[in-house]
Protein backbone atom coordinates (compact mmCIF):
# COMPACT_ATOMS: atom_id res chain seq x y z
CA UNK A 1 0.00 0.00 0.00
CA UNK A 2 1.02 3.48 -0.16
CA UNK A 3 3.16 5.41 2.64
CA UNK A 4 1.59 6.21 5.93
CA UNK A 5 2.63 9.52 7.12
CA UNK A 6 1.76 8.88 10.62
CA UNK A 7 0.34 6.47 12.82
CA UNK A 8 -0.11 7.01 16.67
CA UNK A 9 -0.48 3.99 19.20
CA UNK A 10 -2.44 4.25 22.13
CA UNK A 11 -1.89 2.35 24.85
CA UNK A 12 -0.91 1.48 28.01
CA UNK A 13 2.57 -0.38 27.48
CA UNK A 14 3.58 3.02 25.64
CA UNK A 15 6.54 3.61 27.77
CA UNK A 16 7.72 -0.14 28.75
CA UNK A 17 6.34 -3.27 27.88
CA UNK A 18 4.27 -4.96 31.02
CA UNK A 19 2.63 -7.54 29.47
CA UNK A 20 0.78 -9.05 25.97
CA UNK A 21 0.24 -5.90 24.11
CA UNK A 22 3.93 -4.88 25.02
CA UNK A 23 4.97 -7.81 23.12
CA UNK A 24 2.40 -6.99 20.01
CA UNK A 25 4.24 -3.58 19.98
CA UNK A 26 7.94 -5.17 20.09
CA UNK A 27 7.27 -7.42 17.38
CA UNK A 28 5.13 -4.89 15.22
CA UNK A 29 7.04 -1.85 15.53
CA UNK A 30 10.44 -3.79 15.03
CA UNK A 31 8.82 -4.97 11.77
CA UNK A 32 10.85 -3.70 8.65
CA UNK A 33 7.60 -4.53 6.89
CA UNK A 34 5.91 -2.21 8.97
CA UNK A 35 8.46 0.36 9.25
CA UNK A 36 8.66 0.83 5.29
CA UNK A 37 5.46 1.61 5.42
CA UNK A 38 4.94 4.09 7.96
CA UNK A 39 6.65 7.13 8.26
CA UNK A 40 6.32 7.95 11.99
CA UNK A 41 5.06 6.41 14.76
CA UNK A 42 4.12 7.68 18.26
CA UNK A 43 3.41 6.20 21.44
CA UNK A 44 1.20 7.76 23.96
CA UNK A 45 -0.40 6.08 27.18
CA UNK A 46 -0.60 7.45 30.68
CA UNK A 47 1.97 7.45 33.30
CA UNK A 48 1.88 6.90 36.91
CA UNK A 49 4.54 8.63 38.97
CA UNK A 50 4.20 7.53 42.25
CA UNK A 51 4.64 3.68 41.01
CA UNK A 52 8.68 3.57 41.94
CA UNK A 53 8.85 0.21 40.19
CA UNK A 54 7.57 1.26 36.72
CA UNK A 55 9.74 5.19 36.88
CA UNK A 56 12.30 3.05 37.79
CA UNK A 57 12.13 0.53 34.48
CA UNK A 58 10.63 3.46 32.34
CA UNK A 59 14.73 4.76 32.11
CA UNK A 60 16.48 2.10 33.03
CA UNK A 61 18.62 1.60 29.90
CA UNK A 62 17.35 -1.95 29.50
CA UNK A 63 14.48 -0.15 27.95
CA UNK A 64 16.18 1.90 25.45
CA UNK A 65 14.22 5.25 26.11
CA UNK A 66 15.98 8.35 25.63
CA UNK A 67 14.05 11.23 27.11
CA UNK A 68 14.24 14.55 25.16
CA UNK A 69 11.41 16.41 27.48
CA UNK A 70 10.50 15.62 31.13
CA UNK A 71 8.42 17.52 33.61
CA UNK A 72 8.83 14.91 35.46
CA UNK A 73 12.61 14.56 35.40
CA UNK A 74 13.59 17.81 34.72
CA UNK A 75 14.60 17.54 31.19
CA UNK A 76 13.75 19.93 28.32
CA UNK A 77 16.35 19.27 24.80
CA UNK A 78 13.35 19.67 22.45
CA UNK A 79 13.22 22.67 20.06
CA UNK A 80 12.26 25.56 21.37
CA UNK A 81 8.52 25.78 19.94
CA UNK A 82 7.84 22.35 21.26
CA UNK A 83 9.26 22.76 24.67
CA UNK A 84 7.05 25.73 24.87
CA UNK A 85 4.19 23.97 23.51
CA UNK A 86 4.35 21.66 25.85
CA UNK A 87 4.99 23.82 28.78
CA UNK A 88 1.46 25.30 27.70
CA UNK A 89 -0.05 22.51 28.13
CA UNK A 90 1.09 21.32 31.20
CA UNK A 91 0.21 24.96 32.63
CA UNK A 92 -2.89 25.11 31.35
CA UNK A 93 -4.06 21.28 32.07
CA UNK A 94 -2.31 20.63 35.05
CA UNK A 95 -0.38 17.99 33.61
CA UNK A 96 3.24 16.40 33.39
CA UNK A 97 4.52 14.87 30.14
CA UNK A 98 7.54 12.63 29.63
CA UNK A 99 8.52 12.77 25.40
CA UNK A 100 11.24 10.94 24.06
CA UNK A 101 12.36 8.30 21.44
CA UNK A 102 12.71 4.23 22.29
CA UNK A 103 14.25 1.59 20.32
CA UNK A 104 12.05 -1.33 18.91
CA UNK A 105 14.10 -4.25 17.15
CA UNK A 106 16.79 -1.67 15.08
CA UNK A 107 13.97 1.02 14.39
CA UNK A 108 13.49 3.86 16.91
CA UNK A 109 9.88 5.08 17.47
CA UNK A 110 8.71 8.15 19.24
CA UNK A 111 7.07 7.74 22.85
CA UNK A 112 4.63 10.54 25.09
CA UNK A 113 3.34 10.12 28.09
CA UNK A 114 1.21 11.69 30.35
CA UNK A 115 1.12 12.32 34.12
CA UNK A 116 -2.69 13.37 34.84
CA UNK A 117 -3.87 12.74 38.11
CA UNK A 118 -4.10 15.94 38.94
CA UNK A 119 -5.96 17.25 35.70
CA UNK A 120 -7.83 20.59 35.96
CA UNK A 121 -11.21 19.99 37.03
CA UNK A 122 -12.74 22.71 33.76
CA UNK A 123 -10.55 20.37 31.62
CA UNK A 124 -11.90 16.55 32.51
CA UNK A 125 -15.42 17.96 33.51
CA UNK A 126 -15.76 19.53 30.16
CA UNK A 127 -14.43 16.25 28.21
CA UNK A 128 -16.95 14.19 30.78
CA UNK A 129 -19.65 16.40 29.71
CA UNK A 130 -18.60 16.01 25.97
CA UNK A 131 -18.88 12.15 26.23
CA UNK A 132 -22.24 12.19 28.08
CA UNK A 133 -23.79 14.33 25.58
CA UNK A 134 -22.61 12.65 22.28
CA UNK A 135 -22.12 8.89 23.52
CA UNK A 136 -24.53 8.75 26.59
CA UNK A 137 -20.90 7.26 28.50
CA UNK A 138 -22.10 8.39 32.29
CA UNK A 139 -18.56 8.57 33.80
CA UNK A 140 -20.02 9.61 37.30
CA UNK A 141 -21.27 6.18 37.27
CA UNK A 142 -17.68 4.70 37.18
CA UNK A 143 -15.48 7.58 38.23
CA UNK A 144 -14.65 6.11 41.61
CA UNK A 145 -12.57 3.66 39.96
CA UNK A 146 -8.96 4.41 39.67
CA UNK A 147 -8.08 2.51 36.52
CA UNK A 148 -10.98 4.22 34.91
CA UNK A 149 -10.00 7.75 35.58
CA UNK A 150 -6.74 6.99 35.27
CA UNK A 151 -6.67 6.07 31.45
CA UNK A 152 -9.74 8.89 30.52
CA UNK A 153 -7.86 12.01 32.10
CA UNK A 154 -5.36 11.03 29.73
CA UNK A 155 -7.15 11.46 26.65
CA UNK A 156 -7.13 15.41 26.53
CA UNK A 157 -3.62 16.26 27.17
CA UNK A 158 -2.36 13.45 24.97
CA UNK A 159 -3.90 14.75 21.73
CA UNK A 160 -3.50 18.22 22.69
CA UNK A 161 0.06 17.16 22.55
CA UNK A 162 0.58 14.94 19.53
CA UNK A 163 -0.74 18.01 18.05
CA UNK A 164 2.04 20.16 19.25
CA UNK A 165 4.67 17.42 18.61
CA UNK A 166 2.96 17.07 14.65
CA UNK A 167 2.25 20.33 14.11
CA UNK A 168 4.53 20.46 10.97
CA UNK A 169 2.52 17.57 8.95
CA UNK A 170 0.32 18.63 6.60
CA UNK A 171 -3.46 19.25 7.11
CA UNK A 172 -4.11 16.76 4.89
CA UNK A 173 -1.61 14.18 5.66
CA UNK A 174 -3.52 10.36 6.28
CA UNK A 175 -3.27 9.97 9.57
CA UNK A 176 -4.07 7.11 12.06
CA UNK A 177 -4.49 6.40 15.45
CA UNK A 178 -4.88 3.13 16.98
CA UNK A 179 -6.58 2.24 20.25
CA UNK A 180 -5.13 -0.72 21.46
CA UNK A 181 -8.04 -2.31 23.94
CA UNK A 182 -10.49 -0.29 25.56
CA UNK A 183 -7.46 1.81 27.57
CA UNK A 184 -6.45 3.45 24.44
CA UNK A 185 -9.99 4.54 23.67
CA UNK A 186 -10.15 8.06 25.30
CA UNK A 187 -7.44 9.32 23.00
CA UNK A 188 -9.64 8.87 20.05
CA UNK A 189 -12.56 10.56 22.10
CA UNK A 190 -10.36 13.48 21.79
CA UNK A 191 -9.78 12.91 18.72
CA UNK A 192 -13.13 13.28 17.96
CA UNK A 193 -13.84 16.12 19.89
CA UNK A 194 -10.99 17.84 18.61
CA UNK A 195 -11.04 17.38 15.00
CA UNK A 196 -13.64 14.56 13.34
CA UNK A 197 -11.90 14.57 10.21
CA UNK A 198 -8.23 15.09 11.18
CA UNK A 199 -7.19 10.97 11.83
CA UNK A 200 -8.47 7.46 10.85
CA UNK A 201 -9.78 5.99 14.23
CA UNK A 202 -9.19 2.11 14.82
CA UNK A 203 -10.17 -0.15 17.70
CA UNK A 204 -7.45 -2.68 17.96
CA UNK A 205 -9.83 -5.63 20.00
CA UNK A 206 -6.42 -7.31 21.96
CA UNK A 207 -9.25 -9.36 23.51
CA UNK A 208 -12.98 -8.51 24.38
CA UNK A 209 -13.13 -7.36 28.52
CA UNK A 210 -17.13 -8.38 29.01
CA UNK A 211 -16.31 -12.26 27.31
CA UNK A 212 -13.24 -12.65 29.61
CA UNK A 213 -15.63 -11.48 33.18
CA UNK A 214 -18.26 -13.76 31.84
CA UNK A 215 -15.57 -16.97 31.57
CA UNK A 216 -13.61 -16.12 34.18
CA UNK A 217 -16.12 -15.14 36.77
CA UNK A 218 -18.12 -19.01 36.04
CA UNK A 219 -17.02 -21.81 36.90
CA UNK A 220 -18.60 -22.82 33.93
CA UNK A 221 -16.04 -21.15 31.78
CA UNK A 222 -15.38 -21.52 28.38
CA UNK A 223 -17.88 -24.22 28.00
CA UNK A 224 -20.81 -22.11 29.44
CA UNK A 225 -19.97 -19.05 27.15
CA UNK A 226 -19.10 -20.53 24.11
CA UNK A 227 -22.04 -22.36 23.87
CA UNK A 228 -23.89 -19.16 24.73
CA UNK A 229 -22.45 -16.98 22.40
CA UNK A 230 -23.08 -19.93 19.49
CA UNK A 231 -26.50 -20.23 20.37
CA UNK A 232 -27.09 -16.72 20.99
CA UNK A 233 -26.00 -15.73 17.85
CA UNK A 234 -27.74 -18.12 15.57
CA UNK A 235 -30.92 -17.22 17.45
CA UNK A 236 -30.32 -13.63 16.76
CA UNK A 237 -29.71 -12.45 20.60
CA UNK A 238 -27.09 -10.11 22.21
CA UNK A 239 -25.17 -10.53 25.10
CA UNK A 240 -26.89 -8.31 27.37
CA UNK A 241 -30.05 -10.37 26.75
CA UNK A 242 -28.51 -13.31 27.78
CA UNK A 243 -26.29 -12.45 30.50
CA UNK A 244 -27.80 -9.35 31.75
CA UNK A 245 -26.90 -6.17 31.50
CA UNK A 246 -23.26 -5.39 31.88
CA UNK A 247 -23.25 -1.57 31.87
CA UNK A 248 -22.35 -1.77 35.26
CA UNK A 249 -19.23 -2.70 33.67
CA UNK A 250 -17.01 0.39 33.09
CA UNK A 251 -15.05 -1.58 30.56
CA UNK A 252 -17.89 -2.83 28.30
CA UNK A 253 -19.33 0.79 29.06
CA UNK A 254 -15.94 2.06 26.81
CA UNK A 255 -16.20 -0.85 24.57
CA UNK A 256 -19.90 0.19 23.66
CA UNK A 257 -18.29 3.11 22.57
CA UNK A 258 -15.90 1.96 20.05
CA UNK A 259 -17.95 1.47 17.68
CA UNK A 260 -17.40 5.43 17.23
CA UNK A 261 -13.92 4.33 15.33
CA UNK A 262 -13.73 4.53 11.89
CA UNK A 263 -12.71 0.56 11.90
CA UNK A 264 -12.41 -2.29 14.01
CA UNK A 265 -9.32 -4.72 14.34
CA UNK A 266 -9.75 -8.11 16.18
CA UNK A 267 -7.02 -10.62 16.96
CA UNK A 268 -8.59 -13.57 16.62
CA UNK A 269 -11.25 -15.13 14.74
CA UNK A 270 -13.83 -15.38 18.01
CA UNK A 271 -12.43 -12.24 18.92
CA UNK A 272 -14.62 -11.30 15.61
CA UNK A 273 -17.98 -13.14 17.42
CA UNK A 274 -17.45 -11.83 20.52
CA UNK A 275 -18.00 -8.26 19.00
CA UNK A 276 -20.40 -9.15 16.92
CA UNK A 277 -22.13 -10.55 20.25
CA UNK A 278 -22.55 -6.97 21.48
CA UNK A 279 -25.04 -5.95 18.95
CA UNK A 280 -25.53 -2.80 17.79
CA UNK A 281 -23.22 -1.07 15.90
CA UNK A 282 -21.09 -4.10 16.49
CA UNK A 283 -23.41 -6.39 14.48
CA UNK A 284 -22.40 -4.77 10.60
CA UNK A 285 -19.46 -2.88 11.69
CA UNK A 286 -16.26 -3.80 9.60
CA UNK A 287 -14.12 -5.80 11.41
CA UNK A 288 -10.70 -6.73 9.88
CA UNK A 289 -8.50 -9.72 11.20
CA UNK A 290 -5.02 -8.62 12.11
CA UNK A 291 -3.76 -11.47 14.01
CA UNK A 292 -0.04 -11.42 16.40
CA UNK A 293 2.93 -12.70 15.15
CA UNK A 294 4.93 -15.28 16.27
CA UNK A 295 8.59 -15.31 16.04
CA UNK A 296 10.03 -17.34 13.23
CA UNK A 297 13.34 -19.57 13.99
CA UNK A 298 16.33 -20.75 12.06
CA UNK A 299 16.79 -23.66 14.38
CA UNK A 300 18.72 -26.54 13.17
CA UNK A 301 17.98 -30.03 14.82
CA UNK A 302 21.47 -30.19 16.66
CA UNK A 303 20.33 -27.19 18.27
CA UNK A 304 17.41 -28.05 19.33
CA UNK A 305 19.16 -31.60 20.83
CA UNK A 306 21.69 -29.22 22.42
CA UNK A 307 18.34 -27.28 24.18
CA UNK A 308 16.90 -30.59 24.91
CA UNK A 309 19.68 -31.69 26.82
CA UNK A 310 20.31 -28.86 29.51
CA UNK A 311 16.33 -29.71 30.01
CA UNK A 312 17.33 -33.10 30.38
CA UNK A 313 19.70 -32.75 32.41
CA UNK A 314 17.95 -30.06 34.45
CA UNK A 315 15.09 -32.44 35.28
CA UNK A 316 17.46 -35.54 36.25
CA UNK A 317 19.44 -32.52 38.28
CA UNK A 318 16.05 -32.52 40.36
CA UNK A 319 13.72 -36.14 39.62
CA UNK A 320 16.82 -38.05 39.64
CA UNK A 321 16.22 -39.40 36.82
CA UNK A 322 16.38 -38.95 32.85
CA UNK A 323 12.71 -38.26 31.18
CA UNK A 324 12.08 -39.23 27.57
CA UNK A 325 9.74 -36.16 27.06
CA UNK A 326 10.39 -32.74 28.49
CA UNK A 327 6.86 -30.44 28.02
CA UNK A 328 6.39 -27.57 28.81
CA UNK A 329 3.98 -24.70 29.89
CA UNK A 330 5.17 -21.01 30.08
CA UNK A 331 1.94 -18.82 30.96
CA UNK A 332 0.88 -16.33 33.88
CA UNK A 333 -0.35 -17.97 36.51
CA UNK A 334 -3.99 -16.58 36.27
CA UNK A 335 -7.33 -18.80 36.25
CA UNK A 336 -8.30 -17.97 32.66
CA UNK A 337 -4.78 -20.40 31.75
CA UNK A 338 -6.36 -23.45 33.21
CA UNK A 339 -3.38 -25.21 34.45
CA UNK A 340 -5.86 -27.74 35.71
CA UNK A 341 -6.34 -28.73 32.05
CA UNK A 342 -2.88 -29.84 32.01
CA UNK A 343 -3.24 -32.32 34.40
CA UNK A 344 -6.00 -34.21 33.20
CA UNK A 345 -4.50 -34.84 29.93
CA UNK A 346 -1.66 -35.79 31.91
CA UNK A 347 -3.63 -38.00 33.94
CA UNK A 348 -4.77 -39.94 30.81
CA UNK A 349 -1.40 -39.91 29.12
CA UNK A 350 0.54 -41.43 32.34
CA UNK A 351 -1.19 -44.61 31.13
CA UNK A 352 0.40 -44.73 27.71
CA UNK A 353 4.25 -43.62 28.68
CA UNK A 354 4.24 -46.57 31.58
CA UNK A 355 2.75 -48.93 28.85
CA UNK A 356 5.84 -47.81 26.69
CA UNK A 357 8.42 -47.30 29.70
CA UNK A 358 8.60 -44.13 28.77
CA UNK A 359 9.00 -40.90 31.80
CA UNK A 360 8.00 -37.48 31.16
CA UNK A 361 8.34 -33.95 32.57
CA UNK A 362 5.98 -30.95 32.48
CA UNK A 363 8.03 -27.78 33.55
CA UNK A 364 5.40 -24.89 34.34
CA UNK A 365 7.07 -21.89 34.91
CA UNK A 366 4.09 -19.27 36.12
CA UNK A 367 4.49 -17.27 38.77
CA UNK A 368 1.87 -14.88 40.73
CA UNK A 369 4.74 -12.60 41.74
CA UNK A 370 5.48 -11.06 38.33
CA UNK A 371 8.96 -9.55 39.15
CA UNK A 372 9.72 -13.13 40.42
CA UNK A 373 11.40 -14.05 44.10
CA UNK A 374 14.97 -13.14 45.20
CA UNK A 375 17.62 -15.20 44.16
CA UNK A 376 19.16 -15.81 47.46
CA UNK A 377 15.71 -16.87 49.03
CA UNK A 378 15.50 -19.02 45.85
CA UNK A 379 18.96 -20.74 47.01
CA UNK A 380 18.32 -21.49 50.27
CA UNK A 381 14.77 -22.97 49.66
CA UNK A 382 16.60 -24.64 47.15
CA UNK A 383 19.44 -26.05 50.02
CA UNK A 384 16.41 -26.74 52.71
CA UNK A 385 13.46 -28.63 51.23
CA UNK A 386 14.21 -28.94 46.99
CA UNK A 387 12.70 -25.65 45.47
CA UNK A 388 11.15 -26.17 42.61
CA UNK A 389 10.62 -29.92 43.09
CA UNK A 390 9.07 -29.13 46.18
CA UNK A 391 7.37 -26.08 47.76
CA UNK A 392 6.41 -24.45 51.24
CA UNK A 393 3.14 -22.08 51.87
CA UNK A 394 4.49 -20.18 54.75
CA UNK A 395 7.72 -18.54 53.96
CA UNK A 396 6.84 -16.31 50.68
CA UNK A 397 7.96 -19.15 48.23
CA UNK A 398 4.17 -20.20 47.33
CA UNK A 399 2.16 -16.71 46.91
CA UNK A 400 -1.45 -16.13 46.13
CA UNK A 401 -2.96 -18.37 43.68
CA UNK A 402 -0.25 -20.31 43.43
CA UNK A 403 -0.98 -21.99 46.79
CA UNK A 404 -4.35 -23.57 45.78
CA UNK A 405 -2.81 -24.72 43.02
CA UNK A 406 -0.07 -26.72 44.29
CA UNK A 407 -1.84 -27.93 47.09
CA UNK A 408 -5.44 -28.95 45.41
CA UNK A 409 -4.09 -30.15 42.27
CA UNK A 410 -0.24 -30.67 41.89
CA UNK A 411 0.14 -32.81 45.23
CA UNK A 412 -2.66 -34.91 44.68
CA UNK A 413 -1.83 -35.31 41.03
CA UNK A 414 1.35 -37.27 42.10
CA UNK A 415 0.14 -39.60 43.93
CA UNK A 416 0.47 -43.08 42.37
CA UNK A 417 2.35 -41.81 39.24
CA UNK A 418 5.07 -43.80 37.59
CA UNK A 419 5.60 -42.21 34.55
CA UNK A 420 5.15 -38.35 34.62
CA UNK A 421 6.05 -35.59 37.18
CA UNK A 422 5.42 -32.17 37.53
CA UNK A 423 7.50 -28.88 38.20
CA UNK A 424 6.37 -25.28 39.06
CA UNK A 425 9.06 -22.94 38.88
CA UNK A 426 7.20 -19.88 40.35
CA UNK A 427 10.48 -17.73 39.62
CA UNK A 428 10.96 -15.40 37.02
CA UNK A 429 14.20 -15.87 34.71
CA UNK A 430 15.15 -19.08 33.34
CA UNK A 431 18.79 -19.17 34.42
CA UNK A 432 21.27 -20.49 37.09
CA UNK A 433 21.13 -17.34 39.21
CA UNK A 434 17.67 -17.01 39.73
CA UNK A 435 16.52 -20.76 39.74
CA UNK A 436 19.14 -22.38 41.83
CA UNK A 437 22.80 -24.32 41.67
CA UNK A 438 20.72 -27.76 40.01
CA UNK A 439 19.97 -25.61 36.68
CA UNK A 440 22.62 -26.27 34.38
CA UNK A 441 24.87 -22.93 33.93
CA UNK A 442 24.46 -22.90 30.19
CA UNK A 443 20.69 -22.89 30.83
CA UNK A 444 18.92 -20.02 28.93
CA UNK A 445 15.64 -19.09 29.11
CA UNK A 446 15.30 -19.83 24.98
CA UNK A 447 16.57 -23.26 25.63
CA UNK A 448 13.26 -23.50 27.52
CA UNK A 449 11.45 -22.87 23.97
CA UNK A 450 14.06 -24.53 21.83
CA UNK A 451 14.35 -27.62 23.87
CA UNK A 452 10.39 -28.08 24.93
CA UNK A 453 8.63 -31.61 22.70
CA UNK A 454 5.33 -30.31 23.84
CA UNK A 455 4.00 -26.71 24.71
CA UNK A 456 0.66 -26.87 27.29
CA UNK A 457 -2.04 -23.99 26.53
CA UNK A 458 -5.85 -24.68 27.11
CA UNK A 459 -6.81 -21.93 28.19
CA UNK A 460 -10.66 -20.96 28.95
CA UNK A 461 -9.69 -17.44 27.59
CA UNK A 462 -6.77 -16.99 25.22
CA UNK A 463 -7.83 -13.89 22.50
CA UNK A 464 -4.75 -15.17 20.46
CA UNK A 465 -1.74 -16.91 22.94
CA UNK A 466 1.95 -15.67 21.52
CA UNK A 467 3.05 -18.25 24.17
CA UNK A 468 1.29 -20.85 23.26
CA UNK A 469 2.83 -20.97 19.37
CA UNK A 470 6.59 -19.72 20.16
CA UNK A 471 7.61 -23.31 20.29
CA UNK A 472 6.02 -24.16 16.80
CA UNK A 473 9.60 -22.98 15.25
CA UNK A 474 11.47 -25.46 17.55
CA UNK A 475 9.35 -28.38 16.28
CA UNK A 476 6.97 -28.81 19.82
CA UNK A 477 3.83 -29.99 19.70
CA UNK A 478 1.26 -26.88 20.59
CA UNK A 479 -1.70 -28.06 22.34
CA UNK A 480 -3.83 -25.24 22.79
CA UNK A 481 -8.10 -25.36 23.63
CA UNK A 482 -10.36 -24.64 20.51
CA UNK A 483 -11.22 -21.22 22.37
CA UNK A 484 -7.61 -19.99 21.78
CA UNK A 485 -7.13 -17.01 19.02
CA UNK A 486 -3.74 -18.56 17.38
CA UNK A 487 -5.70 -21.78 16.30
CA UNK A 488 -6.66 -19.67 13.08
CA UNK A 489 -3.64 -17.92 11.88
CA UNK A 490 -1.71 -21.31 12.09
CA UNK A 491 -4.22 -23.33 10.48
CA UNK A 492 -4.18 -20.08 7.68
CA UNK A 493 -0.13 -20.11 7.38
CA UNK A 494 -0.36 -24.07 6.98
CA UNK A 495 -1.90 -22.95 3.78
CA UNK A 496 -5.12 -25.90 4.36
CA UNK A 497 -2.23 -28.92 4.57
CA UNK A 498 -2.73 -30.30 8.55
CA UNK A 499 -0.27 -28.99 10.75
CA UNK A 500 0.96 -32.27 12.85
CA UNK A 501 2.46 -29.82 15.53
CA UNK A 502 -0.85 -28.19 16.49
CA UNK A 503 -3.27 -30.20 18.79
CA UNK A 504 -6.44 -28.77 19.55
CA UNK A 505 -8.61 -29.32 22.64
CA UNK A 506 -12.19 -28.92 22.62
CA UNK A 507 -13.78 -28.14 26.00
CA UNK A 508 -17.02 -26.53 24.58
CA UNK A 509 -17.84 -29.55 22.69
CA UNK A 510 -20.62 -31.54 24.57
CA UNK A 511 -21.37 -35.22 24.56
CA UNK A 512 -23.81 -37.03 22.02
CA UNK A 513 -27.18 -36.62 23.24
CA UNK A 514 -26.32 -33.58 25.27
CA UNK A 515 -29.13 -30.90 23.18
CA UNK A 516 -29.44 -27.12 23.97
CA UNK A 517 -31.86 -25.47 22.32
CA UNK A 518 -31.32 -21.82 23.32
CA UNK A 519 -28.04 -19.75 24.84
CA UNK A 520 -30.17 -19.57 28.27
CA UNK A 521 -30.33 -23.24 28.41
CA UNK A 522 -26.23 -23.13 27.66
CA UNK A 523 -26.01 -21.05 31.18
CA UNK A 524 -26.88 -24.23 33.22
CA UNK A 525 -23.56 -25.72 32.36
CA UNK A 526 -21.66 -25.50 36.10
CA UNK A 527 -18.56 -26.57 37.28
CA UNK A 528 -19.53 -30.42 37.90
CA UNK A 529 -21.03 -30.55 33.98
CA UNK A 530 -17.90 -28.78 32.39
CA UNK A 531 -15.65 -31.43 34.78
CA UNK A 532 -17.35 -34.08 33.22
CA UNK A 533 -17.09 -32.74 30.05
CA UNK A 534 -13.10 -31.88 30.47
CA UNK A 535 -12.51 -35.83 31.82
CA UNK A 536 -14.09 -37.36 29.11
CA UNK A 537 -12.63 -34.78 26.20
CA UNK A 538 -9.03 -34.47 27.67
CA UNK A 539 -8.86 -38.40 27.01
CA UNK A 540 -8.94 -37.89 23.32
CA UNK A 541 -6.58 -34.96 23.62
CA UNK A 542 -3.77 -37.45 25.53
CA UNK A 543 -4.28 -39.93 22.99
CA UNK A 544 -3.09 -37.22 20.00
CA UNK A 545 -0.23 -36.58 21.82
CA UNK A 546 0.78 -40.40 22.24
CA UNK A 547 0.25 -40.26 18.67
CA UNK A 548 2.42 -37.70 17.33
CA UNK A 549 5.15 -37.52 20.47
CA UNK A 550 8.83 -37.59 18.11
CA UNK A 551 9.74 -41.64 19.16
CA UNK A 552 12.78 -41.17 16.46
CA UNK A 553 15.30 -38.51 15.51
CA UNK A 554 13.47 -38.87 11.77
CA UNK A 555 10.02 -37.87 14.22
CA UNK A 556 11.81 -34.88 14.88
CA UNK A 557 13.43 -33.09 12.03
CA UNK A 558 9.74 -33.84 10.02
CA UNK A 559 8.10 -31.94 13.21
CA UNK A 560 10.75 -29.48 13.53
CA UNK A 561 10.63 -28.55 9.01
CA UNK A 562 7.04 -28.71 9.77
CA UNK A 563 6.95 -26.07 12.06
CA UNK A 564 9.16 -23.73 10.82
CA UNK A 565 6.88 -23.84 8.06
CA UNK A 566 4.17 -23.00 9.52
CA UNK A 567 6.09 -20.41 11.59
CA UNK A 568 7.92 -18.51 8.69
CA UNK A 569 4.57 -17.64 7.55
CA UNK A 570 3.02 -16.15 11.01
CA UNK A 571 6.22 -13.77 11.24
CA UNK A 572 5.15 -9.93 12.13
CA UNK A 573 6.45 -9.10 8.64
CA UNK A 574 3.58 -11.48 7.43
CA UNK A 575 1.20 -10.36 9.94
CA UNK A 576 1.51 -6.53 8.43
CA UNK A 577 1.96 -7.27 4.43
CA UNK A 578 -1.00 -9.79 4.99
CA UNK A 579 -3.21 -8.03 7.65
CA UNK A 580 -2.26 -4.79 9.34
CA UNK A 581 -1.34 -2.75 5.61
CA UNK A 582 -4.53 -4.18 3.96
CA UNK A 583 -6.85 -3.48 6.61
CA UNK A 584 -5.41 0.01 6.56
CA UNK A 585 -5.62 0.22 2.93
CA UNK A 586 -9.69 -0.45 3.21
CA UNK A 587 -10.00 1.93 5.63
CA UNK A 588 -8.04 4.61 3.52
CA UNK A 589 -10.40 3.42 0.33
Amino acid sequence: MSHIPLVVHATHEAGLKLGGIGAVLDGLLGSPAYNAAVGRTILVGPLNPWNAVEMERLTAPANRLRLIYSSIHGINQAAEPLGRALQAIEARMNVRFVYGVRSFGEHTHEVLLVDAGGIAAQTINSYKFYLWQHWGLSCNQYEGNWEFSFYLNAGEPLYEAVEAITSEMSAGAECHIIAHEWLGLPVVFSARLRDPGRYKTIFYAHEMATARLLVEGHSGHDTRFYNALRLGMAHGNRLDEVFGDQSWFYKHALIQRAGVCDRLFAVGDLVVDELRFLGGVFSAAPIDLVYNGAPPSALSLEQKLASRELLLQYAENLLHYRPDYVFTHVTRMVPSKALWRDLRVLEHLEWTLAAEHKRAVLFIVSTAVPAGRRAEDVFRWEEEYGWPVVHRGDNGDLRDIEVDFYYRLLEPFHWGRQAIRVVLVNQFGWERSRCGRRMPEAMRFSDLRAGSDLEFGQSVYEPFGIAQVEPLSAGALCVVSNVCGCIGFVRRAAGGRPCPNLIVADYTQLPDGWNLWSAWDALRVDQPIRDGIEARNSWFVAQQIADRLPRSPGDRRRLLAEGQRVAAEMSWDAVVEDYLLPALARLQG
